[in-house]
């Protein structure tokens, strides 16, 4: 690629220069709750109130710098963090991934897989294994990009259209994934308490857009592929620069844990079918239905059982797993990268606590729904607008947990009283998150992409990743638009007992 001259106050430019001016997320979420504080002061002055239209009862604001208010703060403040759901499940789920990913058997599985296919499934297979990299959470960002990269090379293939399927298919189709991961886990979290506020029995389990982001998986394969030889090949032309280095293929050792590790997966995935298949099975539910049974509620903790064993397999065979005092030692390293996210979440549970106190997420959303079908802007025209506006927002603050955080009190209780599910309003939600996390330039990952590419092309920069993710980025929106309608029109089940509609 030749060198080319960044434009300078340019629209790119722009965002960057607003994006890093955004506060820490922690400091975000004091200011927020300080600005929701004197919000709900002034509205509660002013008697604002709603009729829920749900039970028919008048909700008023509560103000949170009342008396009342500070005791309610107060009293509540460590239960608030105690009780926030969605964190003992990411804790969990990221122990057991985290274990399997320190005895080397994710890294293992993804050489093996990529570096093992023949040249003309080679692209699908970085596409569809690293948009399914969100099992191993944000480590396939690092691992399959650059393996594809020197897969690429080794069949001479440029190495940058390698390592740009790879970094498009593990940022801008992060969320889709053939089982449910720890995004679902936190999202569904978030989603189930929001639902509450409007009704306090509604639950919503992480594998209510299942179905959904398994069609979501093969579908973003194919337009990968697409995209990747009609935009990114042609423009990147022939590769004429040094030589990639040479991966090495994996070991005996690692050879025999992946096996070991295959056959112990098969026999698990068959233990819990030979308990749901019958009837009977111990995995169904009371009324004998799979639904209802243990193995769709269970889902979560049977994964991360599996993460964990299939780990303890993996490394007793390979040998990267000396005793069993290393396990728990594993397990207390991979939580290491938990840290903030740990101290995110206390201002976060206060936050989430604190709209729910006020009513005003119960408020905002009558009078968002009253206005929208007053205006008719109703129905898939506003659903594509919420998406293109976290689009947007993805551009300036590029953490999806923080923003489902404020979006969710807001979104969810709107879309329940428009007749759309919590479980429909959190797959908007995640397409407009996911897709333009490969061309948000404050994006924490860009520099490893650059140091990545640099590798192959020292005149790569920063406009050059942008320019070559933007076709991946509109191409999965799009395709990703469309099969959402498609789910709308013909009212498919986003997962078990999910639907579009309420």
């Amino acid at each position: 690629m030749s060198k080319k001259t960044r434009k300078k106050g340019g629209v790119l430019d722009f965002i960057e220069r607003v994006g890093n001016k955004l506060p820490h997320p922690y400091i975000l979420f004091l200011w927020l709750c300080l600005i929701l504080a004197v919000i709900s002061c002034i509205l509660s002055l002013k008697g604002t109130s709603v009729i829920n239209p749900t039970t028919g009862d008048t909700v008023m604001v509560q103000n949170l710098l009342s008396q009342n208010g500070i005791k309610w703060l107060l009293t509540n403040l460590l239960s608030n963090f105690q009780t926030f759901t969605p964190l003992g499940l990411v804790l969990a789920m990221q122990m057991a991934i985290g274990f399997s990913e320190r005895v080397g058997l994710l890294n293992t599985a993804m050489r093996k897989a990529i570096l093992g296919v023949p040249m003309w499934a080679l692209t699908a297979t970085v596409l569809f294994l690293g948009i399914n990299g969100s099992i191993a959470s944000e480590a396939s960002i690092i691992v399959v990009p650059s393996l594809a990269a020197a897969a690429f090379a080794a069949v001479g293939m440029h190495p940058i259209a390698g390592l740009l399927a790879g970094y498009a298919a593990t940022n801008a189709g992060f969320t889709a994934s053939l089982i449910p991961a720890g995004t679902d886990v936190l999202l569904s979290g978030v989603t189930d308490s929001t639902a509450k506020l409007m009704d306090p029995n509604f639950v919503v389990n992480p594998t209510c857009n299942w179905y959904f982001m398994i069609v979501s998986t093969f579908m973003l394969t194919v337009v990968g592929v697409w995209t990747n030889k009609v935009f990114i090949v042609p423009r990147l032309g022939e590769y004429k620069g040094p030589a990639a280095e040479k991966e090495s293929d994996i070991s005996a050792a690692e050879g025999k844990g992946l096996k070991a590790a295959g056959i112990f997966t098969l026999a698990y995935i068959a233990l819990f079918a030979a308990l749901t298949i019958p009837k009977n099975g111990m995995m169904r539910g009371d009324d004998g239905t799979v639904l209802n049974g243990t193995l769709i509620k269970g889902l979560v903790p049977i994964l991360i059982i599996f993460f964990i064993l299939v780990g303890v397999v993996y490394g007793v065979v390979a040998g990267t797993l000396k005793k069993a005092d290393d396990v728990p030692a594993y397990m207390a390293e991979s939580l290491t990268s938990l840290t903030g996210y740990i101290v995110l979440v206390f201002v976060i549970a206060q936050f989430i606590d604190m709209f729910a106190y006020t009513n005003l997420g119960m408020i905002i959303a009558v009078n968002s729904a009253e206005l929208l079908q007053a205006a008719g802007f109703t129905g898939l025209p506003m659903i594509i607008f919420f998406i293109l506006l976290c689009c947007v927002v993805n551009l300036f603050m590029t953490s999806g947990s923080a923003k489902w955080y404020i979006f969710a009190p807001i979104l969810v209780p709107m879309m329940m009283t428009l007749g759309y599910s919590p479980a429909f309003a959190q797959v908007i939600y995640r397409i407009g998150d996911s897709c333009t996390n490969a061309i948000t330039p404050i994006y924490p990952y860009i520099p490893i992409a650059l140091g990545m590419a640099k590798k192959y092309d020292k005149d790569f920069g920063m406009g050059s990743l942008i320019a070559l993710m933007l076709p991946y980025a509109l191409t999965f929106l799009a395709s990703w638009i469309l099969l959402m309608i498609a789910w709308v029109v013909f009212n498919l089940p986003l997962g078990p007992g999910a639907t579009v509609f309420m």
